[in-house]
């Protein structure tokens, strides 16, 4: 390219992302498997754990099909204790296993209405989940249950705010929840926004760190967790000014935004 030649696309910078709002208290994370978060997202999450906000972590599957060497009924066990022990890294306490089949999460209606029950229980302000979208903003293709938890978080979302959708559950105090004022896909190709995570960079490769088994089991004997999310952070961090950053795709969910 000439010094006067106009810039192409894959020349030009990426664009400059929004910043999270963190004007809230109360958030639900909604992925499809033990370790979803902790591939980026959870050193925004150990941010927030540090501002004194309250998360807790909602895995649909417990990732059992996730280990071809190990049973899936100890595979279970396994990854529930490391996904535990990584959310306690990074502050979360809370850690809720719906135990869906791993591998084959179907989105529909079945799937919307475990997750409107969720969402009505828990009563968050902010949803976040991961990149539902069909790549990862390339050639390489999403996984099939990371498309189908990620839509069904979005419509879930909805639902639980109607009284007369899955009407069935509003016994025992249970109340529709219409207070979810956005969902925050992690890692979405389609970022809009990102959060600072230089201050808890550190908690995030900690937490991706303690799913060592799964690690493991997939063969990445030589794999740095440090190495594996600097790249992507450093990326994320130059788009908004910092040193690392984590990128979500925000999905407002009131009307009239």
């Amino acid at each position: 390219m000439t010094a006067d030649s106009p810039a192409t696309p894959s020349d030009a910078a990426p664009a400059p992302l929004g910043t999270l709002r963190e004007d809230w208290q109360r958030a639900v994370a909604i992925v499809a498997h033990p370790d979803d978060l902790e591939f980026g997202a959870a050193a925004a999450i150990a941010r927030w754990t540090g501002q004194g906000k309250e998360v807790a972590y909602v895995m649909v599957t417990s990732g059992e099909a996730g280990i071809d060497g190990l049973h899936p009924d100890r595979c279970r066990e396994v990854r529930e204790q490391e996904q535990v022990e990584s959310a306690r890294v990074v502050g979360v306490h809370d850690v809720e296993f719906l135990r869906q089949p791993d591998g084959i999460v179907e989105y529909g209606v079945p799937l919307r209405r475990i997750l409107a029950e969720v969402l009505r229980r828990r009563r968050p302000e902010i949803v976040v989940t991961g990149n539902f979208r069909e790549t990862w903003g390339g050639r390489t293709f999403n996984q099939a249950d990371h498309v189908a938890v990620g839509r069904a978080v979005v419509d879930a979302v909805g639902d639980a705010g109607n009284r007369w959708i899955f009407s069935e559950q509003l016994v025992e105090g249970l109340e529709p929840w219409g207070g979810v004022g956005e969902v925050w896909a992690a890692g979405s190709p389609d970022a809009t926004h990102a959060v600072d995570t230089t201050a808890t960079f550190d908690a995030g490769v900690a937490s991706l760190a303690a799913h060592r088994a799964y690690i493991d089991g997939l063969g990445w004997q030589d794999f740095d967790p440090d190495e594996f999310l600097a790249g992507a952070a450093r990326q994320a961090g130059a788009r908004i000014g910092t040193r690392y950053a984590a990128t979500f795709e925000v999905v407002p969910m009131t009307w009239g935004e």
